[in-house]
């Protein structure tokens, strides 16, 4: 689960994180307001969007006087971002963080993500900030510095003190980068996130280590335990199509393609992605319906897939281990009967009462094509996808 940057900065300022004062906003006049609150001689004014590159695509604005503050609100609230993190009709922008202006002598990078080889929190920091730690890590690798965390002694102030002298923090600013460190690290732990960002942390003409952008996202099978995180949930962020999955617990994904495929199982998910591309397919979806599908998640997920204009047929590719085959031939048969499917159904069904699923989808009188294994399934998809 994704917050937006205000929210993130929230979150840190609760573990002594210090950034920069700011104020969100939902409309123009609130955005105004903000200006003449924070009294600054320089505002920011931040899209408010689930994606990165704001900046470059005109998001993020540095206003010196009340009526350029309030012309760039009017520019980009309800503006279609477009940035490289979303697709070419861009993210509507319904939300704004109205910002004090810094005085940036340095812009550095601090991230902190789970690394499941050595099944420890990585703290990823390099002297580059302001940029992708992608593009850093391409073109400069040896400017980033990794360190593993021991979840016992959690960060401490020795790693704190290596991290400040490879980024290039002067030593009268150590005691600051450490309590940024580790408030990060403390915020990561304690609320189950799976990523945080600060890009970038900067060093001010005044001497302060701020965190001038924050960016954090959470494990989903936590927040069970962090109501506080589902309470900043933004749906207007999120595809409609996985705001519905997620009410009967399937993992629904859009893709761009127009094959759709129902699959038990998110390994075996992505070798039916993998396969259908192989045979010179396009999916549209990743959708993992678990172990324990019922026909009506079975018949919620076929509506889910059929809500795409673009998809031209469905493979469904189950491999019956908890999920015995007749019964999830039973959930297809009934499913395709309540959504009257109009396109190309292609099933391929292995495992667990195999023989008696095939005998329930032969005998339902549906147009179904069997198949015996992914690679006859993947090809046979494909050409029904093409008429």
């Amino acid at each position: 689960m994704k917050i937006h940057e205000y929210q993130a900065k929230e979150i840190l300022r609760q573990y002594g994180v210090p950034t920069p004062r700011g104020i969100p906003c939902f409309s123009v006049d609130e955005a105004v307001l903000a200006g003449q609150t924070l009294a600054s001689p320089v505002v920011v004014v931040k899209a408010q969007i689930h994606a990165g590159g704001r900046g470059k695509g005109g998001g993020v604005k540095v206003a010196k006087t009340p009526t350029e503050l309030h012309t760039y609100a009017e520019q980009i609230f309800g503006m279609n971002l477009v940035t490289h993190q979303t697709d070419s009709h861009g993210q509507k922008v319904r939300r704004l963080l109205i910002e004090e202006g810094a005085d940036i002598k340095k812009e550095l990078y601090v991230g902190m993500v789970v690394d499941r080889q050595s099944q420890r929190v990585a703290l990823m920091a390099s002297p580059e900030g302001g940029m992708d730690i992608e593009e850093v890590a391409a073109r400069n690798p040896e400017k980033i510095m990794t360190i593993f965390i021991d979840p016992v002694e959690g960060l401490t102030l020795d790693q704190c003190l290596a991290v400040s002298k490879f980024i290039g923090i002067e030593s009268d600013l150590w005691s600051q980068s450490a309590q940024l460190l580790q408030g990060l690290y403390q915020a990561f732990d304690e609320k189950d996130a799976s990523l945080a960002e600060i890009n970038p942390v900067v060093v001010t003409g005044d001497k302060r280590v701020l965190a001038l952008d924050a960016k954090m996202n959470f494990d989903s099978n936590a927040l069970y335990r962090h109501p506080e995180i589902v309470g900043l949930r933004d749906l207007d962020e999120e595809d409609p199509s996985e705001i519905e999955a997620s009410r009967f617990d399937l993992s629904y994904i859009s893709l761009d393609g127009n094959i759709g495929c129902l699959v038990n199982g998110a390994g075996l998910a992505m070798a039916t992605m993998d396969i259908v591309k192989l045979y010179g397919g396009s999916p549209a979806n990743f959708l993992d319906v678990g172990g324990g599908a019922t026909t009506e998640k079975v018949t919620e997920a076929f509506k889910l897939m059929l809500k795409n204009p673009h998809l031209e047929a469905i493979l469904v590719n189950i491999f019956g281990g908890i999920m015995k085959c007749d019964v999830i031939a039973t959930g297809v048969v009934e499913a395709a009967k309540q959504v009257h499917l109009s396109v190309p159904l292609v099933v391929r069904l292995e495992g667990t009462n195999v023989e008696l699923g095939k005998q329930i989808l032969a005998q339902s009188g549906l147009p179904i094509i069997s198949a015996n294994n992914m690679a006859e399934a993947a090809q046979k998809v494909v050409d029904a996808a093409r008429g």
